[in-house]
């Protein structure tokens, strides 16, 4: 049977968890998954890792143990961790939840692309980033500043890294997942309307049941990775696509 590897951050809740939960029923994917919890899953396809990666330290000393050696057909690097940080106007920000979401949002991502790249370059294997986004990427958001910004940042350095591998081999994906029915909008919806003007119409989101699912989330991500001759541009939406 030939083998593909899934490296993904972010694993153990959420789209995380589903896109996991995903892959794990397919058994031709060996699968690399990183997030500061380990879940209690016996698969002998799944290797976790505990690492907060906003410590970038650490990460950069475990970089090794996260890209396997292997005959892979195709290899993801898949993105997903990520912090919505203080729901809070700039002037109000703590500089230490800055720097935590700055390297959990951007640096790591940035680290990991880079040595993804470094590692598999070479290889004959189909290679995919992809970043989970957000709409805040291309839009200023009262109280998001750190979320926006780093969600652009990282949208801009994937749109260099496509640019720079110019391969039918490379694929390179900043994709944003559309409303998710996750920890994150309960977060956002606890915050308060000084802080966060739009809380209301978060807050309809959920009671008027226009979020949507990680499991549904999760699957047409996994359509667009396994379908990437259907998907050309870098900046993807999930609500701008269906299942065929």
């Amino acid at each position: 049977m030939s083998q593909s590897l899934l490296i993904i951050t972010g694993h153990s809740h959420g789209l995380g968890r589903a896109i996991l939960d995903h892959y794990l029923e397919n058994q031709s994917f060996q699968i690399v998954a990183i997030s500061r919890t380990k879940l209690d899953i016996d698969s002998p396809n799944l290797q976790q890792i505990s690492m907060d990666l906003s410590e970038l330290d650490v990460l950069e000393r475990q970089l090794s143990e996260v890209f396997p050696k292997g005959e892979f057909d195709q290899i993801i690097l898949l993105n997903n961790a990520g912090w919505i940080g203080q729901i809070k106007p700039i002037g109000n920000l703590g500089p230490k939840e800055m720097r935590i979401q700055v390297n959990l949002n951007l640096l790591g991502p940035m680290y990991l692309t880079n040595a993804f790249i470094k590692r598999y370059k070479e290889t004959d294997s189909e290679k995919i980033v992809c970043n989970i986004s957000s709409g805040a990427a291309s839009r200023a958001v009262e109280g998001w500043s750190g979320y926006c910004s780093t969600k652009a940042a990282l949208a801009m350095f994937i749109l260099v890294a496509a640019k720079e591998n110019k391969s039918e081999n490379f694929h390179f994906y900043s994709l944003a997942p559309g409303i998710v029915d996750t920890a994150m909008q309960g977060e956002i919806r606890e915050s308060n309307e000084t802080d966060f003007p739009e809380i209301e119409k978060f807050k309809a989101f959920k009671k008027e049941g226009k979020l949507v699912s990680p499991k549904e989330v999760a699957e047409k991500i996994a359509y667009l990775l396994n379908h990437t001759e259907k998907f050309k541009d870098v900046i993807q939406d999930v609500r701008k696509f269906e299942i065929n």
